[in-house]
């Protein structure tokens, strides 16, 4: 019996985060069980220590629109950083960068909700939101002008992701006071800071090239 090795290089991080949150997120969908253990609940948090809650929440969605475009954005900026921005800067370091960006912008990103509502036991939240911003922001900090994100259902057109981004967070922003949705729609801007910041700070040089090139391009 021939043994089965697997590269664990070859494997692309971004495809397994998509594959492990569509599945939790198909799970809760149909079990409140889990759905209810596994939801940002600021309150439990605050009263019960659950700061499991911080990371679970990260991988359940509202409904299949939610979990879609959420990993539609991930996957679409996500291998894009994955296999060409962070090994370029990073290096053998490029996959830690990665995951950190990922787990601690889904954090982050949660923090000030935490804050604002941890008194608050009406209040609910779910998605991926803050930590597919911080990787959204992360690909716009290494290259604002290149290689065009294509829309949602119209295909053959694309925009650079920097409006993308910019698109991205005002609709978040207008979600964020008209929806009811359980969607922690602050979140996104959240994420979107730090994952703008987070390679930053290991890397300074890359705010002078983001600046030389919206100045180059404008």
């Amino acid at each position: 019996m021939s043994n089965i090795i697997i590269d664990m290089e070859s494997l692309s991080i971004t495809l397994l985060i998509i594959v492990l949150t569509a599945i939790t997120s198909i799970m809760a969908f149909n079990n409140r069980v889990i759905r209810g253990a596994a939801l940002f609940y600021p309150h439990a948090i605050h009263a019960r220590g659950e700061w499991y809650r911080f990371i679970t929440s990260g991988f359940i969605h509202a409904d299949f629109l939610h979990l879609a475009v959420n990993m539609y954005v991930l996957y679409s900026f996500g291998t894009v950083l994955e296999k060409y921005y962070l090994p370029a800067f990073f290096g053998t370091y490029a996959n830690l960068m990665y995951v950190g960006l990922y787990i601690l912008g889904m954090i982050v990103a949660d923090i000030p909700t935490y804050i604002k509502q941890r008194h608050n036991a009406t209040y609910l939240g779910l998605g991926a939101s803050g930590a597919v911003a911080a990787i959204l922001f992360a690909c716009i900090l290494f290259g604002p002008f290149t290689g065009e994100i294509g829309l949602l259902f119209i295909p053959g057109v694309g925009i650079p992701p920097i409006v993308f981004g910019i698109i991205y967070l005002a609709y978040s922003a207008y979600m964020s006071r008209m929806a009811n949705d359980h969607i922690n729609h602050d979140a996104h801007f959240y994420g979107a800071i730090f994952g703008f910041i987070f390679p930053g700070l290991f890397k300074p040089d890359l705010f002078i090239s983001l600046w030389t090139s919206i100045q180059q391009t404008l």
